[in-house]
């Protein structure tokens, strides 16, 4: 088998999500249909082919920067090239395009270096969230990409309010919560600023991120831009550890996935080493400390 990295971008906008889901329209099953359709696999062939992400993204949000990859055989390479005498990969991305939806694009295929995984060698995910205020500001093409926000903002007040969440936290108050799953993040950058066009823009990055966890982080600071809560309420928040109804996740259609990060070639596999030990070390705490709570009360 033959690793292939995949770089994409989508508009969210029509997608129930990155995974797939029954009877639902997902980046992943329609990137997945594509590909079986390029390569021949199926019910009557070899297995359709199976894409690893480096970060699913919820349904609404967009990508720019995404990254993925599909493990494949000679012959599924050889089907894709059909009878031309093109460079497979060109090829591939080639008829991908055919394929595809306008709104789901395979810029870039690959072979991987050794050891490559899209999800756990990745070392970070660097994401945008945009924001117009300013009513001379506001641009309908862009309605599917920016929020419209009715209230002017404070930026200065929002980063402020931000910079206390940076580091190694538990963000189990901005992170909607899955069975066995833990809620421990490193945030790298969040920070605040107006851009070119006047739209007040988040940058959020960090090694990973929790189910709803960025939207949740924008709509906690969105509050304290409108001046409804104090600039330290955020880190209130995070040291409460508990959801707050008053912190609303922000709508998707404002959030971009702008680029994921992997480390140099010589050292991919034993980052994907290291990120499955580390994940499954901080899940096995996180089960223990749900056990030992339920046990104490």
């Amino acid at each position: 088998m033959i690793r292939l990295r995949l770089d994409l971008a989508y508009d969210g906008t029509d997608f129930a999500g990155w995974a797939s889901q029954p009877g639902l329209r997902t980046v992943q099953g329609t990137l997945e249909a594509g590909l079986a359709t390029v390569l021949r696999t199926g019910p009557r062939g070899t297995p359709a082919p199976r894409v690893t992400v480096a970060g699913r993204t919820d349904a609404g949000v967009h990508a720019r920067g995404q990254v993925a990859h599909v493990d494949v055989d000679d012959d599924g390479l050889a089907a894709a090239r059909g009878r031309s005498e093109r460079d497979p990969l060109d090829a591939l991305t080639s008829r991908l395009a055919g394929v595809l939806p306008d709104d789901l694009v395979v810029r870039r295929v690959v072979t991987a270096p050794r050891g490559f995984d899209a999800r756990f060698g990745a070392v970070r995910r660097r994401y945008a969230y945009r924001i117009c205020d300013d009513p001379g500001s506001r641009d309908p093409l862009a309605r599917a990409h920016v929020l419209w926000h009715r209230r002017p903002l404070d930026v200065e007040a929002m980063a402020a309010a931000a910079r206390p969440l940076v580091g190694l936290h538990d963000f189990a108050a901005f992170c909607k919560p899955r069975e066995g799953a833990t809620t421990i993040r490193t945030l790298e950058v969040f920070g605040w600023r107006r851009d070119e066009q006047g739209l007040v823009v988040a940058d959020v990055q960090a090694d990973a991120f929790c189910h709803s966890m960025v939207r949740a982080l924008v709509g906690a600071a969105v509050a304290v831009g409108e001046g409804r809560r104090p600039v330290a309420w955020p880190a209130d928040l995070l040291a409460g550890r508990r959801r707050d109804a008053a912190a609303h996740v922000v709508a998707a259609r404002g959030l971009t996935l702008e680029a994921v990060e992997y480390p140099p070639d010589a050292e991919l596999a034993d980052r994907a080493a290291q990120t499955r030990a580390r994940r499954g070390a901080i899940e096995g705490m996180a089960q223990g400390a749900a056990a030992d709570a339920l046990g104490c009360c």
